[in-house]
């Protein structure tokens, strides 16, 4: 709509109701009147746009759809209850007994349950692939592989896949690519400039920003986001016309809020380099880290996670934690407050020992979402927890 990423943000909103209202009103109606018993036929035949229901649009979601689309370079998309609600309707709403999923072995735990668990149930079954060995993934593929589906970076060890490459691999073998773009929100990286099919995010995290609500985002284009909004509109994964309202009028801020959260990340990260209690630490903008090149070219700037792995395994990561003075102690990520979490004894403790090390998650790795406070406070409360923590 415009030219600049901010002015999106800001400005896309509902059309303005005869209250004159400057900001976007809240519509909180489970159903919406017809004009007429024609009216209601065609819209019922979707022969004509407009509202129905609120589990099917709200004037909320669809202004947080319309942003979104416009800052991920979408063509259409739909917001749903949660982040895993968001994955597992993206995928279910694509695939049929019988098909096949290659994935990123390095994924988020609950993403990897529903691969492993849940839909081996409905005749789907998934080969995992490690980032680091492309030369694995061709082979991967079957002549039923209808889904790719990658994190990146991945959560939480930040592994960076190449997103050009794999869309073309995709094209090439007539897969869909689903790609989770949580750690980075539209403003650092679009997934679909570089071909991704579907964009799929917890706007739990950076959309929201603050903590307050629970939301999934799907993004794509129009072949595949039809079959998935008919899954979601019979299935019922809605998102509250309050929440979509909520993260709307978050979006406004998000650029700014990344740049402070990708400023502070890069600063601490460059810290914990030079620790001697730190045996390892992953920021895609670090020169030595393993994805920065790959980073480089497809991200505006690091993001506001940094993983590091301490000293001494899971013992000293439990007495760095317990150490923190004023960090919050949380599995969620992506708001104004730092937060920090162990992943093997919390959002990976489902996964093996075996699973957890071919992915990076050693016992000793911990997961900060750089908040938006001081740097020098934040790297004081690490400093301080890595001293106390002997």
């Amino acid at each position: 709509m415009f030219e600049h990423f901010e002015t999106d943000a800001i400005r896309i909103q509902t059309k303005r109701t005869g209250e004159k209202e400057h900001s976007t009103p809240l519509f909180l109606t489970s159903s919406f009147v017809f004009d007429d018993a024609e009216h209601a036929r065609a819209l019922f035949a979707e022969e004509v746009t407009g509202n129905q229901y609120t589990r099917f649009s709200n004037p909320n979601t669809t202004e947080l759809i319309d942003k979104l689309c416009s800052l991920e370079h979408t063509e259409d998309g739909i917001a749903t209850a949660s982040g895993m609600s968001a994955v597992f309707t993206s995928v279910f709403g694509l695939v049929k007994s019988g098909d096949h999923i290659v994935s990123a072995r390095a994924i988020f735990g609950s993403t990897h349950q529903i691969f492993a668990n849940i839909l081996p149930r409905f005749g789907v079954t998934t080969t995992y692939v490690d980032i680091n060995k492309p030369e694995l993934w061709e082979p991967a593929f079957q002549e039923n592989t209808k889904i790719v589906y990658i994190e990146t970076p991945s959560n939480p060890g930040l592994d960076i896949v190449d997103l050009a490459w794999v869309a073309a691999l995709c094209k090439k073998k007539k897969a869909i690519l689903i790609v989770d773009n949580c750690f980075c929100s539209p403003y650092i990286q679009r997934p679909a400039d570089f071909g991704a099919d579907i964009v799929v995010h917890s706007a739990t995290k950076y959309l929201d920003g603050q903590g307050r609500v629970i939301a999934g985002i799907i993004l794509g284009k129009k072949e595949y986001i039809q079959p998935i909004r008919y899954m979601a509109r019979n299935t019922g994964p809605s998102l509250s016309p309050m929440n979509a309202w909520i993260i709307s009028k978050s979006l406004e801020t998000l650029a700014v809020r990344m740049d402070r959260h990708s400023e502070n990340a890069m600063k601490l990260a460059e810290f914990l380099e030079q620790s001697p209690d730190v045996e390892l630490v992953r920021y895609p903008f670090l020169p030595n880290d393993p994805g920065y090149a790959i980073a480089k070219k497809q991200m505006k700037s690091g993001g506001g996670i940094v993983s590091f792995v301490i000293k001494g395994g899971v013992d000293r990561a439990r007495k760095f934690l317990d150490a923190l003075k004023w960090f919050s102690l949380t599995a969620n990520l992506g708001d104004t407050r730092t937060t920090v979490t162990h992943p093997t004894s919390t959002t990976h403790s489902k996964l093996t020992e075996a699973e957890r090390l071919a992915v990076g998650i050693l016992p000793g790795l911990i997961r900060v979402s750089v908040g938006l406070e001081h740097i020098d406070d934040i790297i004081a409360e690490v400093k301080q927890a890595l001293a106390n923590s002997k």
